[in-house]
């Protein structure tokens, strides 16, 4: 017998999703970022802020993006002079990536905003521990 949907983790999880995803857009639209954007240029601001520049590769590794879809994004955050993809010395195929002054304040903003959105999109949730609970395992299932 069906689950009736209000009963079906996935189904719920689906519109919660979706929900999620329209405050994340309209949070971002005054920057001018979609969501995608955001997260590679966030990722990449992050990564130069611990002191590294990675290549392509290893930011869709730490976004969880595809590559290539990683590098169509990369040349849009490029031509909007959000990031800096520069040939790597030790391999001439690969891209280091560094954001630009233009892309560390937008970044700064983008996340800032992004955070005021999750914060509203979860406050009827007691406790942010307890979401984050709830989404560490599912976050890293394929980790193990």
């Amino acid at each position: 017998m069906p689950l009736d949907p209000d009963e079906s983790p996935g189904f719920l999880l689906w519109h919660v999703t979706l929900r999620w995803q329209r405050d994340i857009a309209a949070a971002l639209a005054p920057l001018d970022l979609t969501h995608v954007q955001f997260v590679l240029l966030a990722a990449t601001w992050w990564l130069n802020s611990q002191g590294q520049d990675p290549n392509q590769l290893s930011l869709a590794t730490q976004a969880g993006t595809d590559v290539k879809m990683t590098s169509q994004v990369l040349r849009k955050l490029e031509a909007k002079g959000l990031i800096r993809r520069e040939v790597d010395t030790a391999d001439t195929r690969a891209r280091r990536l560094r954001v630009t002054g233009r892309g560390a304040e937008v970044a700064v903003q983008a996340i800032a905003a992004v955070e005021a959105a999750d914060a509203k999109f979860f406050e009827p949730v007691p406790g942010s521990a307890a979401v984050l609970a709830l989404l560490r395992p599912l976050a890293h299932r394929n980790d193990r």
